[in-house]
């Protein structure tokens, strides 16, 4: 149950990339233990590696990006999390753009193709982050915070002046069985209004409605509606997840997030670092003499996806 995870061969997808508008093809590889998420562009020479950390992160406006010298991508945080949700520790993936296909806006497409080809043990542990003391940073709008808890626990809070969100509150002790029943397949959404200015600018020029819940000032404009009524509150967990995988290993403590977003995600896993006495890492076995046991602490449980019983 707590060993690390690859997948157990390679899958590829081909989609448009939010912010370019192009088709960005990506091919995600099973990579060894301990090697954790890797990114590959393939489209620059040399085809640099960017690991994917906390402190690779280079931007957060619209989305979060990591770097390494120059070399960039974009909108990472769906994938990681699919991946996160799923349990995959260790895999490369490489793309031929500066930035990830958007695919529907949520992670169900990512969870789908790691589910088609499954997962498999590898014959290390997972190693785990236990939050010993609260930490949290704040912008004067919002605020993310970790507090010790016996498992990993998320709360997220929204609060938008738009007759179709308001304020909304979501919590969930993790899972990968509730990620995928709960929070994959939330999309991400905006305001036309914006959208409107960011294509203007050259930006989100692949934004549409088959990819992001849209908005004018009074409704929904999609079709068919949300998909769930705290679809917006779970999107944002959604992000949160992406965000905080870039940890590198699964945390127990409880994530709350008031008004937060991949900024504050961001800085909250940095001071969360620097403060060395409000944390430890522990191995998880699985066997009740292990430290997490000893502790009262719950690691987070995955399943090995098992790509037989999916096609069955």
């Amino acid at each position: 149950m707590f060993l690390q995870r690859t997948i157990q061969r390679e899958i590829h997808c081909r989609n448009i990339g939010l912010h370019s508008g192009r088709k960005v093809g990506m091919t995600i590889k099973p990579a060894d233990a301990d090697a954790g998420i890797t990114f590959v562009r393939n489209d620059v020479a040399g085809c640099p590696e960017i690991r994917a950390r906390y402190d690779s992160v280079s931007d957060t406006t619209l989305a979060t990006t990591i770097g390494l010298n120059g070399t960039r991508i974009s909108t990472t945080e769906h994938l990681m999390s699919a991946l996160f949700g799923m349990g995959v520790d260790n895999a490369v993936v490489e793309v031929d753009a500066p930035e990830l296909p958007i695919m529907d806006g949520s992670a169900l497409p990512f969870v789908d193709l790691l589910k088609s080809v499954g997962t498999r043990a590898q014959g290390r542990c997972k190693k785990i982050l236990v939050v010993e003391k609260p930490v949290s940073v704040e912008d004067g709008y919002g605020s993310a915070t970790f507090l010790p808890s016996p498992e990993f626990r998320i709360t997220c809070e929204i609060d938008f002046a738009h007759p179709v969100i308001g304020h909304q509150t979501f919590s969930l002790t993790f899972s990968d069985e509730l990620y995928e029943k709960e929070i994959c397949a939330a999309r991400t959404f905006g305001f036309l209004k914006d959208v409107e200015y960011l294509q203007a600018s050259g930006l989100a020029l692949g934004g549409s409605l088959k990819n992001a819940v849209v908005m004018d000032e009074t409704r929904i404009l999609n079709k068919e509606g949300l998909r769930c009524p705290d679809e917006f509150v779970k999107h944002k967990i959604l992000d949160a997840i992406g965000d905080l995988s870039l940890l590198g290993m699964p945390v127990i403590g409880h994530f709350i997030a008031r008004k937060s977003g991949h900024r504050l995600n961001n800085l909250l896993l940095r001071e969360l670092m620097s403060r060395r006495d409000c944390w430890r890492i522990v191995s998880a076995l699985g066997r009740k003499d292990t430290a997490t046991e000893r502790m009262g602490l719950k690691a987070p449980a995955f399943r090995i996806l098992d790509a037989a019983a999916v096609r069955a």
